[in-house]
C-alpha cells in the first residue's frame, strides 16, 4: 500500500466526518429553534385559555 493513497483515504474520511458533524450540528440547531417555537405556541395557547376558558372546549363538525 502506498503512502500517497493512504494519506488521501484518511483525508477523505476526515472530510466526510467533518461534513457529517456540521450537518448534524445544523440539524440540532434547527430542531432547537422548532422546539422553542412550539414552547412559545403552547405558552400563547395557555394565555388564551386563561383569558377565555371556554375557547376550544366545544368543537362542532359539519359534513
Amino acid at each position: 500500500m502506498n503512502i500517497t493513497g493512504l494519506s488521501m483515504a484518511i483525508s477523505q474520511i476526515n472530510t466526510k466526518t467533518e461534513v457529517g458533524t456540521a450537518v448534524l450540528s445544523k440539524a440540532m440547531d434547527t430542531n432547537e429553534a422548532i422546539g422553542e417555537g412550539i414552547v412559545k405556541m403552547i405558552d400563547k395557547a395557555e394565555m388564551e385559555r386563561s383569558v377565555n376558558p371556554a375557547v376550544g372546549s366545544n368543537v362542532d363538525f359539519y359534513a
